[in-house]
């Protein structure tokens, strides 16, 4: 098995930044979507990012925002990588493409096959198959992905007991986790390494 990506979400304190600094996963992640639990100010997420490990990269994720603020951000080498999370369309995807010159993930909830659809024609660089709006913690069916013929990243509900098992049933690109690897709603650091641990040895 290839490498597989890993990608830790919802970051929100410096002690979360550490974590991820002494484990290297690929991606840190960032909510800037409004209302959402571990929602940050784009600042905030500013803050953060100034203290991560270079080689890890950054993604911002949105949710229903206004593309051109996006782009704004984008401009300001916020981050890396752009996550949408909401029900933005392929014409979003390209103003964005052609403003920024950030890799564009784009997040579906996956509950039928028409969905797997869907993430198959979305013009993003990436499309995400997650169990619901981000931060559920609940899995999906697995069996519906083998109707993607893309490179795809896999989130919802997984954890470090249960990443190896999801692997070698579904041979993502990337996984994403957040809620997984927490304790009391807050980053767990031994979640963290058991987490990134489980991957890398299982993708060997």
């Amino acid at each position: 098995m290839d490498a597989v990506k890993i990608k830790i979400c919802g970051l929100m304190r410096p002690e979360d930044i550490d974590a991820v600094n002494e484990y290297r996963p690929d991606l840190a992640g960032f909510i800037l979507a409004r209302g959402r639990r571990r929602s940050l100010t784009d600042q905030q997420m500013r803050e953060l990012v100034r203290a991560l490990r270079p080689e890890i990269q950054s993604a911002a994720v949105f949710l229903d925002q206004d593309p051109a603020w996006i782009a704004e951000l984008a401009a300001q080498d916020l981050m890396d990588v752009i996550q949408l999370h909401g029900q933005e369309s392929n014409e979003e995807i390209r103003f964005l493409r052609e403003n920024t010159d950030k890799k564009i993930i784009k997040a579906f909830r996956i509950e039928k096959a028409d969905d797997i659809r869907k993430a198959q024609e979305s013009e993003a660089d990436l499309v995400l198959l997650d169990s619901g709006a981000g931060g559920t913690g609940e899995v999906f069916d697995w069996s519906l992905i083998r109707q993607i013929h893309r490179p795809y990243i896999l989130a919802g509900g997984l954890d470090p007991e249960n990443v190896r098992a999801a692997l070698e049933q579904t041979h993502p690109y990337a996984v994403d986790v957040s809620s997984g690897v927490e304790t009391a709603h807050c980053k767990d650091p031994e979640k963290i390494r058991r987490f990134i641990r489980a991957v890398r040895e299982t993708a060997r």
